[in-house]
C-alpha cells in the first residue's frame, strides 16, 4: 500500500508540475487552453471550468495540455486567431513549450531547498566501513570504524573530502590522522592503482587505499539563503549526471539494463517513502530533473521535438510542411513506443530476477 500511494503521489505531482508549466505560460501569454489532462486517454472524469476542460484520464504515464490551434491545420473559430497557439509569435510558443521542463527543474530546486532549510544537508562522515584484505589501508593498519580526521595535516570532515584527497594524491604516501575510540593514531598509507567502478557501474582504474564508507551520516544546518544556493547546486549536479548518463546510453557505453521505467519508479518510490518524507522528496527532485532532460530530447511528440519545429520556422521563415511534420511526429511516436517497450522489458526482467 505504501508503494502504491507513494507512486501515485510522485508521478501525479511531477506530471501536474510539468503540465501546469505549459498551462500557466499559455494563460499568461493569451493562448486559449482547451483541455488540461492528468494521464492519457481514455478520459476517466472531467470538469469544465471557464473555457478549459480539466480531465483525469486512465493511463497514468503522462499528461497533456491541449491548446487552441496547436497544430497549424487545426480549425480556429473566426475572431479567436489572436488566441491560437500557431498564430502567436515564435518566442511565445518557445516559452510555452519550454515551461513544462522548466517547471520540473524549478520543482527540483524548490524541493531540495526546502528540505535543506528544514532538515539540513546530510553528508557522510569519513568513518571507515570495510577494509579490503591486502589493500594499502590494511597493510598500514587502518581498521573498520576508524574516523579519519586529517590527511597530510589537512582537516577532513566528509567522506567525499577523503576520496578527493586520495584521488588527487596519485600514488604518493599520505599521512592519515585517525581517531580510534579515545586513541589518536598517525598512519602512512600509499594509494595504489586499483580497479573500481564509477557512478555508472563502468570499470575504471584509479588510485585507492582499499576502504569503503561506513555510511555514518551527519547533518549540516544552513539558513534559507544557503539552502537555496545548495538546492540550485545539487539540482545542477543531478542534471549533469543525468545528461552524462543519457549520453553514455546513446553512445552505448552503458547497457540498456541501466534504464528504468514505471515499475522501477514504483519500487524506488516505495523504498524512499519507507525511509521518510526527506528521502521521498529527494527522490522526487531527482526524478523531476530526469523528466526535464528527457522531455528536451529532440524527438517529435516531446517538448524538445516541438522546439525543433519552432527553430526550423525561425531559420526558414515559415513552418515546416505538414507532410514532413506529420512524418516526423509518426517517427517520434514509434521511437517513444519502442523505448517504452524496451524499458518495460528491463523493468520486468529486474522484477522477476530480483535486481
Amino acid at each position: 500500500m505504501t508503494t502504491i500511494i507513494a507512486t501515485i503521489v510522485v508521478l501525479g505531482l511531477l506530471i501536474f508540475v510539468h503540465e501546469f508549466g505549459h498551462f500557466l505560460l499559455a494563460k499568461l501569454l493569451g493562448v486559449k487552453v482547451e483541455a488540461f489532462s492528468l494521464g492519457f486517454p481514455p478520459k476517466l472524469v472531467s470538469y469544465k471550468w471557464g473555457e478549459t476542460e480539466y480531465r483525469l484520464s486512465v493511463i497514468p504515464l503522462g499528461g497533456y495540455v491541449k491548446l487552441l490551434g496547436e497544430n497549424p491545420t487545426d480549425p480556429v473559430p473566426p475572431g479567436e486567431e489572436h488566441r491560437s497557439f500557431s498564430h502567436h509569435p515564435l518566442w511565445h510558443r518557445a516559452l510555452i513549450v519550454l515551461a513544462g521542463p522548466g517547471f520540473n527543474l524549478l520543482f527540483a530546486v524548490i524541493a531540495l531547498s526546502l528540505i535543506f532549510a528544514l532538515g539540513g544537508i546530510p553528508y557522510v562522515l569519513p568513518r571507515v566501513g570495510e577494509v579490503l584484505a591486502t589493500s594499502p589501508a590494511a597493510e598500514a593498519g587502518l581498521r573498520k570504524g576508524d574516523l579519519v580526521t586529517a590527511i597530510d595535516g589537512r582537516p577532513i570532515e566528509r567522506w567525499e573530502e577523503l576520496v578527493q584527497a586520495v584521488r588527487t594524491a596519485g600514488e604518493r604516501p599520505l599521512t592519515f590522522t585517525v581517531r580510534r575510540g579515545e586513541e589518536v593514531l598517525t598512519l602512512v598509507i600509499t594509494p595504489r592503482r586499483m580497479e573500481t567502478t564509477d557512478l555508472f557501474g563502468k570499470k575504471v582504474s584509479a588510485p585507492l587505499i582499499g576502504v569503503t564508507a561506513g555510511q555514518h551520516l551527519a547533518v549540516s544546518r544552513v539558513g534559507p539563503v544557503s539552502a537555496l544556493g545548495q538546492g540550485v547546486l545539487y539540482t545542477g549536479r543531478m542534471a549533469e549526471l543525468t545528461a552524462l548518463h543519457l549520453w553514455k546510453l546513446l553512445s552505448r557505453e552503458l547497457p540498456a539494463s541501466t534504464m528504468g521505467g514505471p515499475i522501477l519508479i514504483a519500487q524506488m518510490a516505495g523504498q524512499q517513502a519507507e525511509q521518510g518524507v526527506y528521502a521521498l522528496v529527494q527522490f522526487m527532485a531527482f526524478l523531476s530533473v530526469n523528466l526535464t532532460l528527457l522531455n528536451l530530447l529532440p524527438i517529435p511528440v516531446l517538448d524538445g521535438g516541438h522546439m525543433v519545429f519552432i527553430l526550423w520556422e525561425a531559420i526558414r521563415g515559415k513552418p515546416m510542411a505538414m507532410k514532413y511534420r506529420e512524418a516526423a511526429q509518426a517517427l517520434g511516436l514509434m521511437i517513444i513506443l519502442a523505448l517504452m517497450v524496451m524499458i518495460f522489458y528491463q523493468d520486468l526482467q529486474r522484477l522477476f530476477q530480483g535486481g
